[in-house]
């Protein structure tokens, strides 16, 4: 792939990481393919990357490449078609009075706070639990694409964040975090909703979603936002069971 950047060609090279544990999958090795050089990736190259199935961490652009295992399926929701269920629009309607706020990438001690809380809840024991201030900046705030936070307040209250990328043709969907343990929340459900009410608003065509593993209970959610499309055998198609066997 070959980027031009002001008036000279920059050629985005591609390597195979060194296998590491998997994220997801318990007693399973991955690999990822990583994109470089990372200051050559901008909006337009970072949206072409996306369709072909890649992902954003800080400025580390990557997509599954294990040697035995495709259990990680890029998916995306064709906004224009989506079609919320019953609990999606109850969930929606629930917390249809939280405010919307885009901010620019920074550090701020009551999102890293809520952060802290998220992780240590809802992902104790995970590789980002015990994120510090640093870590936590390199993940959310170090991007080299056009991204923004969005906090949502009720009343005031911090109770969620969201990291996005704006895309070509889409919103890619990077990072969600909220105050945990809220009876009667539905604060990840609202915000995938909202995601892809924000894109239509836009004009924009689809919310991409990351990773669809389907024997992850963490990732399989994802198959709930209907109708869904998934990444396979280098195109784009609609999602199914009988597709990915």
């Amino acid at each position: 792939m070959t980027h031009r950047d002001a008036g000279q060609s920059v050629a985005i090279h591609f390597y195979a990481t060194a296998p590491y544990p998997c994220s997801y999958l318990a007693s399973r090795e991955a690999r990822s393919q990583v994109a470089i050089p990372s200051e050559a990736i901008d909006s337009r190259v970072y949206s072409q990357l996306v369709r072909l199935g890649f992902r954003r961490s800080g400025f580390y652009t990557y997509r599954p490449y294990c040697d035995t295992c495709q259990a990680c399926i890029p998916v995306r929701i064709p906004v224009g078609r989506f079609m919320p269920n019953r609990s999606q629009r109850r969930a929606f309607a629930h917390h249809a009075g939280l405010e919307a706020i885009f901010l620019p990438l920074a550090f701020y001690q009551e999102h890293y706070d809520l952060y802290q809380r998220y992780q240590q809840s809802r992902h104790s024991g995970g590789g980002m639990a015990n994120d510090n201030p640093e870590q936590y900046s390199e993940f959310i705030l170090k991007s080299g694409v056009e991204s923004y936070l969005v906090e949502f307040r009720d009343a005031g209250r911090l109770v969620m964040v969201s990291l996005i990328d704006r895309l070509d043709d889409g919103i890619s969907a990077v990072y969600t975090f909220y105050e945990p343990d809220v009876p009667g929340a539905s604060y990840g459900v609202f915000n995938v909703v909202w995601q892809v009410a924000l894109a239509q608003r836009l004009e924009l065509e689809s919310v991409y979603l990351g990773y669809w593993i389907r024997d992850c209970g963490k990732m399989a959610y994802k198959s709930g936002y209907q109708p869904l499309e998934m990444f396979k055998d280098g195109r784009w198609m609609p999602f199914g069971e009988v597709a990915i066997k």
